[in-house]
């Protein structure tokens, strides 16, 4: 049985050049090319397509709302998200709504297939900066402030209660070193004074 495919893409040169990629592709079938999602639950009922590439942005019902439909209605529907789109707010709407792969329309035909053999084998093809904000989301959000070690150790200080001149006694260090790591924390953390790099420290578990 060959693998079946629907397309959900409202750039009709674009779907209908999918559809023809696809078509000449031993082993694969495109069932139907569609607009948006509106019909989406009715596809799948008719066709129950083992792929489906799916856009985001499509007037009336969009990819994020069919990615619900068709998971609703066919879970083990293998859903590929094609997209321009890679802000984190539809990413992980997507990642979340049980997308099983995330690839940006920049990329190859080649790519494009690879991505579906991966899915059909398992896995959960990323474009590469797709996998890279996946993977950042995952670091301890200290990472992302890059404070040094004597930084930290400055702030810690500072959450206990630390005057500067106890911090500096406490690091053996001067007092205008003290203000200088506090101004390179303030910096750092994007706040303007010592109650809101406390709060944001124990807020975000910085330390």
């Amino acid at each position: 049985m060959p693998t079946s495919i629907a397309i959900f893409e409202d750039n009709s040169p674009l779907r209908e050049s999918l559809t023809v990629l696809l078509s000449g592709v031993e082993g694969y079938i495109v069932c139907g090319g569609y607009e948006n999602c509106a019909g989406a639950a009715d596809v799948i009922r008719q066709h129950q397509p083992d792929i489906v590439i799916m856009d985001l942005d499509m007037p009336g019902v969009d990819g994020i709302e069919g990615l619900r439909i068709i998971k609703e209605q066919r879970p083990e529907t293998f859903i590929l998200m094609y997209t321009v789109f890679e802000d984190e707010d539809r990413l992980f709407q997507c990642l979340c709504g049980g997308a099983n792969g995330y690839i940006l329309k920049n990329s190859s035909f080649v790519y494009l297939l690879e991505a579906i053999e991966n899915m059909l084998h398992g896995g959960a093809p990323l474009s590469p900066v797709i996998a890279r904000k996946v993977l950042q989301s995952f670091r301890p959000p200290h990472t992302a402030y890059r404070l040094s070690d004597r930084e930290k150790e400055v702030l810690k200080y500072l959450i206990k209660g630390y005057s500067y001149k106890m911090i500096a006694v406490h690091c053996h260090i001067s007092l205008d070193t003290v203000r200088g790591h506090i101004r390179n924390i303030y910096s750092k953390l994007h706040v303007n004074c010592g109650r809101e790099a406390v709060s944001k420290a124990l807020r975000g578990n910085i330390l």
